[in-house]
């Protein structure tokens, strides 16, 4: 995954209905597909994204994004944008089948793995302070 990098979609989000969203064509930019490509697999696998994971823009959010020209506004799009909120993005490399994707999936499960490795990590920490205070007071 080095050449992998979650800066560029960082630099994609935006707030909407007091959500943190992505853009359909952000993700599938970030993993080598075409909107069109990306789109199809969600319809495929629409049980994976509840509206609170994904959900097209209204008219009017979807006019006001073209107004600050992060869509085109001569053709290209037949539909609203579907936006994706954090959940919804982290699923959508798992449906996907570019290199990209598959190497996000990858490293979203390792993150995990060390996270969760870290939080027990802490856990014992705290656990040892405590009877070390615990000890003290006694």
């Amino acid at each position: 995954m080095a050449d992998f990098s979650f800066k560029f979609l960082e630099a994609q989000l935006f707030f909407i209905c007091g959500r943190r969203v992505v853009l359909d064509a952000h993700l599938a930019e970030l993993y080598g597909v075409s909107t069109r490509t990306l789109n199809q697999a969600v319809k495929r696998n629409k049980d994976r994204f509840p509206e609170d994971f994904a959900f097209r823009l209204s008219p009017r959010d979807a006019k006001r994004l073209k107004s600050q020209i992060v869509i085109s506004s001569r053709g290209g799009r037949k539909h609203r944008p579907l936006v994706f909120t954090e959940q919804g993005a982290a699923l959508v490399p798992g449906i996907l089948k570019s290199d990209k994707a598959v190497q996000a999936s990858i490293g979203m499960a390792r993150t995990l793995v060390k996270t969760e490795e870290a939080l027990i990590d802490r856990e014992e920490l705290l656990l040892r302070i405590k009877n070390i205070i615990i000890n003290a007071l006694e």
